[in-house]
């Protein structure tokens, strides 16, 4: 029972467990581990070529967050107005601190503020292709007539009217802004490959005895990389996961029938008991192959930002139209998980009537017990 004996489990098990039984020995199992944990670099492999996500500057980390609007140095305030650092009304999320910048000025028509000390590329090719921005206006009552942004660079301004963006926008609320770069509704001629400045300017037709202005989440975005930076090294770690899962899951299974056996008197060893367990995870190298065929299926798999975020509503949102495009493959995958579950009960309840003789009924809820528990077992170590 070698190579040739590991697949007669699949289409004549009760035959290849009486030959198992009377010659037992690992390598079968061990064959098959290698087999599982091959399968399994496969699908690893696709989805490392498959899923790529989103990135952004400043890069968020537990050292910087969102960098420039956790910093009020960064900015700079125009036309008379004050800033501040707000830690009471700024967006939760992962991805974000625990405070906002604030602005306000008092008797003027408009409120402006500019965002110094930053090195980012917006270039055509291979750089940042958006701005994504929270702004929460305080007061007046009423929106700004007139709402700008410009991007200053080492030779030159671009110029965007983004009031647009608030047509919709409400007071006292935060609204999340996501701006193109680098399209035909800016204006300007500069270097979009070294944007080293930000301005904001927001306009109302009258003077207002007050106006305040809150900023938080500026990154720079639209560039999707892979998920995995290095794929031999992911593949590594990955077998590495897939050998001690196997090798888990079939001393804990080879156990379970062992010690089950030997309570309803059986006479088997644990050799026997062992390389049948071993045997009945072909149903392991079935799904892995499953896995990968369905990995090959999926389309290229992008993670936005909105989902590294974090921010509540807005991540599970961006969720949901990922399990979207991926439902069809995600539902059969899901059945054939129940399916190699369902098998590799059937295969354990052949082998343990086989190997110590016992009923149909008492070798299935045998087999079903230690399954279940082996794989209790297992999930438990491996937390």
């Amino acid at each position: 029972m070698f190579a040739y004996g590991i697949f007669k489990v699949i289409y004549a098990p009760h035959k290849a467990f009486k030959e198992i039984i009377q010659n037992p020995n690992y390598y079968g199992p061990i064959l098959i581990m290698v087999l599982f944990i091959a399968a399994n670099m496969g699908s690893a492999y696709l989805f490392a070529v498959k899923t790529y996500i989103e990135t952004t500057e400043p890069s968020p980390s537990l050292e910087k967050l969102d960098l420039w609007t956790e910093n009020s140095t960064f900015w700079v305030p125009l036309n008379g107005a004050n800033y501040a650092e707000n830690f009471t009304d700024y967006i939760a999320g992962s991805c974000y601190g625990n405070r906002s910048i604030e602005f306000w000025v008092e008797q003027s028509d408009r409120i402006a503020m500019e965002l110094h000390g930053i090195e980012v590329n917006c270039s055509v090719a291979g750089g940042y292709t958006k701005v994504y921005l929270r702004i929460k206006l305080v007061g007046p009552e009423s929106l700004p007539q007139n709402v700008s942004l410009y991007l200053y660079s080492r030779n030159g301004v671009f110029y965007r009217d983004i009031t647009s963006e608030f047509s919709n926008g409400a007071i006292n609320v935060w609204n999340n802004l996501s701006i193109p770069l680098a399209d035909e509704k800016w204006r300007g001629n500069t270097d979009w490959g070294n944007v080293t400045g930000l301005k904001l300017e927001f306009m109302w037709t009258q003077t207002l005895d007050t106006i305040r202005v809150f900023i938080d989440g500026l990154f720079f975005g639209g560039i999707y990389k892979p998920y995995v930076e290095s794929v031999p090294a992911y593949l590594g770690g990955y077998a590495a996961y897939s050998f001690m899962r196997f090798f888990l899951r079939w001393f804990l299974l080879g156990g379970m029938i062992y010690i089950l056996t030997k309570a309803f008197k059986a006479k088997t060893a644990w050799r026997v008991s062992l390389t049948l367990a071993g045997f009945t995870l072909i149903t392991m190298v079935v799904q892995a192959v499953v896995g990968a065929a369905a990995f090959s299926a999926l389309p290229v798999i992008k993670y936005p930002f909105e989902l590294v975020g974090g921010v509540k509503g807005e991540a599970e949102t961006a969720y949901s139209k990922l399990l979207e495009e991926a439902w069809l493959v995600n539902q059969a995958y899901n059945i054939a998980q129940i399916i190699m579950l369902v098998w590799t009960v059937v295969l354990c309840t052949i082998a343990i009537h086989l190997m110590a003789e016992f009923s149909w009924t008492t070798s299935f809820l045998a087999a079903f017990v230690a399954y279940f528990v082996a794989v209790f077992i297992e999930s438990f170590l491996a937390m």
